[in-house]
C-alpha cells in the first residue's frame, strides 16, 4: 500500500507540472502590459476585451445606456467591451469597439489579449489617442470611457487642450468630457471656451457639451458665454443651445435681451 501511495503521488505531482507548464507557456508573459504586448503586432490586428462600466449595454456596434426598468429589460448585454486595433507597418490606423457579443474566429494576424484590466485598457487607448495624428487617435477614446473602475475626464481635460492634436480628436474628447464628469467639468468646459489660444470651432463644441450637461449644470455657464464672450459666433452658439432650455435663469435672460431693444 505504501508503494502504491508512493506511485499514485509521483504520478500527480508530474500531472500538476505539466499543467503547471502548460499555463505557463500558453498565458501572456508575466508583467507585461497590454502596450508590450499589442507591440508585438506591425501588420494585424490585436484584440483585447475588458469590463465596462454600469449602465453600458450594446448588441455589437449599437452600444447605449441601458433603458431596463422594472417590468422591462432590453436586449442589450452588459458587457463586455470588445475592442480591436488593426496596424499597419506598425501603425494604428483602425479602432472598432464592441459591447457584448462573441469574436469571430481569427482570420489572418491576430493577437487576442482575452480579458484585461478594465482601467490598463482606458489607461492604454487614452494614450493612444493623446499619441495619434490619424483618426484611429478620435476612435480610441469612446472605448476609454465606457471602461469600468476607470475615471478618465483628467485625461479627456488634457486631450481637449492638446492643441497638436487633430481636431476631430480633441471634439471627441471635449464631448465625452462632459458625458464622463457632468458637473465637476463645467467649469473647465467654460475656461477652455474663454481660452483666447482655443480656436472657434474648439470652443464652439465645448458649448455645445455644456449643453449637454444634465439637468441646469451648464446653464449658468453658457449665460456667461452669450453675455460676455468676445466672439459673436460663440455668443450665437451659446444663444442657441440655451433656447433649447426651459431654465427660469434663461427666460429672464431672454427677456432682458429684448427689453433692452
Amino acid at each position: 500500500m505504501r508503494r502504491t501511495g508512493k506511485h499514485i503521488g509521483g504520478q500527480t505531482n508530474r500531472w500538476l507540472f505539466g499543467f503547471c507548464l502548460l499555463a505557463l507557456l500558453t498565458s501572456p508573459a508575466h508583467g507585461q502590459s497590454i502596450a508590450e504586448r499589442a507591440a508585438q503586432v506591425r501588420d494585424g490586428k490585436v484584440r483585447m476585451s475588458f469590463a465596462t462600466r454600469p449602465g453600458v449595454c450594446g448588441s455589437g456596434e449599437h452600444i447605449t445606456m441601458s433603458r431596463s426598468t422594472d417590468d422591462w429589460e432590453s436586449y442589450c448585454e452588459s458587457g463586455p467591451a470588445r475592442v480591436v486595433l488593426t496596424l499597419r507597418d506598425g501603425e494604428l490606423v483602425d479602432v472598432d469597439t464592441h459591447v457584448g457579443g462573441r469574436w469571430r474566429p481569427a482570420r489572418g494576424s491576430v493577437l487576442d489579449l482575452g480579458m484585461v484590466s478594465a482601467p490598463e485598457a482606458a489607461a492604454y487607448l487614452l494614450t493612444l489617442a493623446s499619441s495619434q495624428h490619424t483618426r484611429a487617435g478620435k476612435e480610441a477614446i469612446f472605448p476609454a470611457t465606457i471602461a469600468d473602475s476607470m475615471e478618465v475626464w483628467p485625461r479627456l481635460l488634457e486631450i481637449a487642450k492638446r492643441r497638436d492634436l487633430p481636431r476631430a480628436t480633441r471634439k471627441s474628447a471635449v464631448f465625452w468630457l462632459a458625458q464622463a464628469a457632468g458637473k465637476a467639468v463645467a467649469d473647465d468646459l467654460a475656461q477652455l471656451v474663454d481660452d483666447e489660444n482655443t480656436d472657434r470651432e474648439i470652443q464652439e463644441h465645448a458649448v455645445f457639451a455644456l449643453s449637454q450637461l444634465r439637468g441646469d449644470q451648464g446653464v449658468a455657464a453658457l449665460i456667461e458665454i452669450a453675455q460676455t464672450h468676445r466672439d459673436r459666433h460663440v455668443r450665437s452658439k451659446a444663444m442657441f443651445w440655451l433656447g433649447q432650455s426651459d431654465d427660469p435663469r434663461v427666460i429672464a435672460l431672454f427677456e432682458e435681451i429684448l427689453l433692452r431693444r
